[in-house]
């Protein structure tokens, strides 16, 4: 009797060993994933990343002596998402790539100064910036060019009439890249949470932005426009996921992606008609 009660002494103690082996392992992992996070967060790394490859190639001249065709991706951050989202994964790696930022302020509009809706407190910054009309000579020479904004509802019902003004080519392709956003980023609400439930959370979106969106897609073919908010958060969702499949966060404030997000998200676009031929 004293052998058995020694016998499970012994076996309390070393359950309760490995209980707290266990909490400790546990919470170890769960330390390490909320600095993962922490790291995939951090706002000076994430813009940095945004706009880098971006920053590049903005404003160089193709060069005559590539064979490759041209692309020239136009816009403000939503374009250099974009670009990170397509070379993530190497969709324009057969392509020459450049680049032109319009600041989010001024829009993608090409037409009569009367017709912008540009605020007039913005008006100074949009005449130095550039514009569709700067980048007129480098558009005709490209193969296909890539409009990526935050698209605003004047320019949205201005579109159409930009589109015909720019007297594009029967051969050359143009393709437009809807908003896209992920609601407001709670990081310190994230950090308490597991790796499941991280993957099952989902914002809500602006109803203007799905709005504009919605205008887009209804004034746009299929072959010319990316849905991003089908593609990414689902068809008929007014919900956005945050996180990955893989539990990464997928933008840092709401608007721009970290690099696993531009893998996500690039992984969903290059599906749509207008994207999967290039």
């Amino acid at each position: 009797m004293i052998k058995n009660k020694k016998f499970t002494s012994a076996s309390g103690l070393a359950l309760a060993a490995a209980g707290v082996l266990f909490a400790t392992l546990s919470l170890n992992t769960a330390q390490a994933a909320s600095q993962d996070l922490l790291k995939a967060a951090d706002p000076d790394v994430n813009k940095a990343y945004v706009r880098a490859r971006f920053g590049t190639i903005q404003n160089k001249a193709f060069n005559p002596g590539d064979g490759r065709k041209k692309v020239l991706i136009i816009g403000d951050s939503q374009a250099q998402d974009f670009l990170n989202s397509a070379m993530e994964h190497g969709h324009l790696n057969g392509y020459q790539v450049r680049t032109r930022h319009i600041p989010a302020q001024c829009q993608l509009y090409y037409g009569d100064a009367s017709g912008s809706g540009v605020e007039s407190k913005d008006e100074a910054l949009c005449a130095k910036s550039e514009s569709l009309a700067k980048s007129k000579r480098q558009i005709e020479n490209a193969d296909v060019i890539i409009f990526a904004s935050l698209w605003r509802s004047w320019a949205v019902a201005k579109l159409p009439q930009t589109i015909q003004n720019l007297e594009l080519r029967d051969n050359q392709k143009l393709v437009v890249v809807g908003r896209k956003s992920f609601g407001r980023i709670s990081l310190r609400h994230y950090l308490r949470m597991s790796d499941a439930q991280r993957k099952a959370v989902r914002n809500p979106i602006n109803q203007q932005f799905l709005n504009d969106n919605r205008s887009l897609s209804q004034r746009l073919p299929a072959a010319m426009f990316v849905d991003q908010y089908v593609l990414i958060c689902g068809a008929g969702q007014n919900t956005c996921p945050v996180f990955t499949p893989d539990a990464e966060l997928i933008s840092f404030d709401g608007g721009h992606l970290t690099k696993a997000g531009a893998q996500f998200v690039g992984d969903r676009i290059f599906n749509s008609p207008a994207l999967s031929g290039l």
